[in-house]
């Protein structure tokens, strides 16, 4: 066996290399609009995609790098996720970013080094790796949101997420340095070898669970640990929000996986209580939150919380007594929900990006209003992506919040029947802040008129995305089998 086997990692060294193409060619290109810097990312996006979406189907899991990273079915769906939504995040946030002095090489490099980053947690099979990605991602993400320097609230947004993310990444090497300290390896798949001989100090363990669980929240923005998504999503100019939003949560959900299930399933029945009070929590305090906002990109933040909780429901009930029999069940309809949250809230975002223009922010639940008038297809697009976020037929949202509520019930455990019922609830909470807007869109007078002028791509893009999470609404056989092969393959090594 090759140790290095540098085919495993061709897409990570793929985007490196281009990428620092990318910043060499923009140095010397004097075009305002940056087409050049433009169209050397997408293509460079592009490449990296089709590359990606040739392992998909690919069954076989091959380690590398000394055992650093892992090329699996489950790594390579989600990297090929991640790479479709920092392209289409691209593509939304040209118009909003050149109209604000903010089209400028860093925000593609610093772009495609955050996709780097999340490709390197989705493939981590070493604490280190992971903590690797994860700052690699992190710097990036915190450097964007402060790239419009002279906006007093991306610079705070961005000191705030500095700072708090920063404490994040603390608590989750404290927890990884206990984990590595009770079982003596920082390789992932070694930990769970030795935690099933179960010879080692249940205190150290449950301490260093308690940390990475705390770390993980934070990425995943669940409560209580939620505290800079609002703050963040509101003060980042509309287009780095798109970039936040999107792509990391698919490594927040890989971040997951790669930790809790593949590195620390014997302790499954511990960090699967944490995640039970982390869903109701989000739930809860998530959808409430929401329906006090009149900011739309703070609305979505609380709503971000909320549908991570029910997420992260999905993650919480893979192991019953000791039975790892609906594990695959589970863990496949939570990876179902996070990719289908991406595609929507995509939408949901880079709409708020097109409707804006120089001088005026569109991110006030008002300054929709009318929006059917001035653009039914528009108000359609929206229409879908509010629909799918409240779980309603025949949008994607609503098999995603299906899967995760078979997924409970089909354990029968009273605790997670009542989990079941208390999400079916706070849907219903959470439909009514989504329902405004479309009241607010189809049934309230315009106060705006002016013309909406987006780019073309943008246009048809956002046309692709709002069918799309309609058509697997309709048709979501096909997604459900991806996810759940990849849960399947990676439960089984």
């Amino acid at each position: 066996m090759n140790p290095m086997n540098w085919h495993a990692i061709y897409p990570e060294v793929l985007l490196l290399v281009l990428t620092c193409v990318i910043a060499l060619v923009d140095l010397f290109v004097t075009d305002p609009r940056r087409t050049l810097t433009y169209l050397l990312t997408l293509g460079s996006l592009v490449a990296l995609g089709a590359l990606q979406l040739g392992s998909i189907g690919d069954p076989t899991t091959v380690y590398a790098m000394q055992g650093m990273v892992v090329s699996d079915p489950l790594g390579n769906v989600l990297e090929f996720f991640a790479t479709v939504a920092t392209f289409v995040s691209l593509v939304y946030a040209r118009p909003y970013a050149a109209e604000r002095g903010m089209l400028k090489g860093e925000l593609f490099t610093l772009s495609l080094f955050s996709l780097l980053g999340i490709m390197l947690l989705i493939s981590a099979s070493n604490f280190l790796t992971i903590y690797l990605g994860l700052e690699l991602m992190s710097l990036s993400l915190y450097a964007l949101v402060a790239l419009r320097r002279d906006h007093a609230g991306s610079t705070e947004a961005a000191m705030k997420y500095f700072v708090l993310g920063a404490l994040a990444s603390g608590f989750l090497l404290y927890g990884l340095s206990m984990m590595y300290g009770a079982t003596g390896s920082l390789d992932i798949p070694t930990v769970f070898q030795r935690l099933g001989a179960g010879d080692m100090s249940d205190e150290v363990l449950v301490f260093g669970i308690v940390f990475v669980v705390a770390g993980l929240a934070f990425k995943l923005a669940a409560v209580p640990f939620h505290m800079w998504v609002p703050d963040v999503y509101q003060g980042a100019p509309t287009a780095v929000t798109l970039l936040i939003s999107g792509a990391p949560q698919l490594a927040g959900f890989a971040m997951a996986i790669r930790l809790l299930v593949d590195g620390m399933f014997g302790l499954a029945v511990q960090w699967q209580q944490m995640l039970i009070v982390l869903a109701v929590a989000s739930l809860v305090i998530g959808n409430l939150a929401a329906i006090a906002q009149t900011n739309l990109k703070r609305m979505l933040a609380y709503s971000t919380i909320g549908q991570m909780g029910f997420m992260l429901l999905g993650l919480s009930c893979g192991v019953v007594a000791g039975n790892t029999a609906s594990a695959g069940n589970a863990y496949s309809s939570a990876m179902f929900y996070a990719v289908t949250y991406v595609l929507t809230t995509l939408g949901t975002f880079g709409m708020v990006a097109l409707l804006a223009r120089a001088g005026f922010e569109a991110e006030e639940i008002d300054d929709l209003k009318g929006l059917n008038q001035r653009s039914p297809w528009y108000a359609a697009m929206m229409a879908i992506f509010m629909f799918s976020l409240a779980g309603i037929p025949p949008t994607v949202g609503f098999y995603a919040k299906l899967a995760v509520l078979q997924a409970l019930v089909a354990t029968s455990v009273p605790l997670h029947l009542g989990l079941a019922v208390v999400a079916v609830l706070l849907s219903l909470v959470a439909a009514f802040y989504y329902l405004r807007v479309i009241k607010v869109m189809y049934f309230d007078e315009a106060s705006d008129r002016a013309p909406i002028a987006s780019s073309g791509e943008a246009r048809v893009l956002m046309s692709v995305n709002g069918l799309a999470v309609l058509a697997f609404g309709i048709l979501p056989g096909g997604l459900m089998t991806l996810c759940a092969n990849a849960i399947r393959d990676a439960l089984a090594r």
